[in-house]
């Protein structure tokens, strides 16, 4: 049986004992729709300041999950995200982008790394794939948002060039996990979409993709990018999908398709907290 990456441990927020065992000071996980304040199309936890719900619920639901997260909120960071494959390291610098306000996150980012503890990376999603990265060795983290747009430019595997050419990783430790994001069995597509995505999986079996149709194919964004991860050098077997489907589990998540284009966000969140012992 295949080891699920995330557990449903909180009503907000699913979490990833697998990786918190690698080290305590990781703090992973995925956020649900359940148990903020919004309401209408965002009930409840929406976390998007960028879909027209209440800023103050937005920020509000933020402080929730940071609180129950111990981690303060003014230690997140969050991007502006564009669906590129557009990839930055975050600093002490950079604490606070993009958490009270949408004008002030990091710019045309779609992903996002750091090698410094006590800073949050988040970033939003309602169906795309997020992919979150973490190296022990050199104490590396990350988080990437992979719609199809950003798969195809293979942001996962930009990510792992920049880890091994700027920071000096060793690929043979570098760890991803897959997280909750819309199936295969609920995301069809053009052959738009399926041309481009045969040129990043030249030569590849099994592929990523049925057709259902005339023109029309159900796209499994998870196995993609897991493909393009092995493409870039990351192990099988140090790579772990979530089979959290974002449209069908509809009590859990938000889902761009399923609601139509009128929904609020979810995060993917990971940060090292740095923990004090006593004396």
């Amino acid at each position: 049986m295949t080891q699920q990456p995330f557990q449903l441990q909180h009503e907000t927020h699913l979490n990833s004992p697998v990786w918190e065992k690698l080290n305590d000071e990781l703090i992973v996980g995925f956020t649900t729709k359940n148990g903020g304040i919004s309401s209408g199309d965002f009930h409840s936890l929406n976390l998007g300041l960028h879909v027209n719900d209440k800023p103050e619920h937005v920020v509000l639901n933020r402080k929730r999950l940071a609180e129950e997260l111990n981690m303060p909120l003014e230690n997140w960071v969050c991007a502006d995200q564009i669906h590129d494959s557009s990839i930055q390291k975050v600093t002490q610098s950079d604490r606070g982008k993009g958490i009270l306000d949408y004008h002030s996150a990091i710019p045309g980012t779609d992903g996002l790394y750091t090698r410094e503890e006590n800073l949050m990376l988040a970033l939003c999603y309602a169906d795309c794939v997020p992919l979150y990265f973490y190296e022990h060795n050199k104490k590396l983290i990350g988080t990437a948002h992979a719609g199809w747009k950003g798969t195809v430019k293979d942001i996962g595997g930009k990510m792992i060039q920049t880890w091994i050419k700027d920071e000096e990783a060793d690929v043979n430790l570098i760890c991803a996990i897959i997280g909750p994001s819309i199936g295969a069995c609920c995301y069809v597509v053009d052959d738009y979409v399926i041309d481009r995505v045969n040129q990043v999986i030249r030569n590849t079996d099994p592929l990523p993709y049925q057709k259902v149709s005339e023109g029309q194919y159900s796209l499994d964004l998870k196995q993609l990018n897991k493909q393009l991860l092995i493409n870039a050098g990351v192990k099988e077997d140090r790579i772990l999908t979530s089979s959290f489907c974002t449209s069908c589990e509809s009590s859990m998540f938000f889902s761009h398709r399923k609601d139509a284009g009128s929904t609020g966000r979810m995060f993917s969140f990971i940060g090292l907290t740095r923990r004090h012992k006593q004396l």
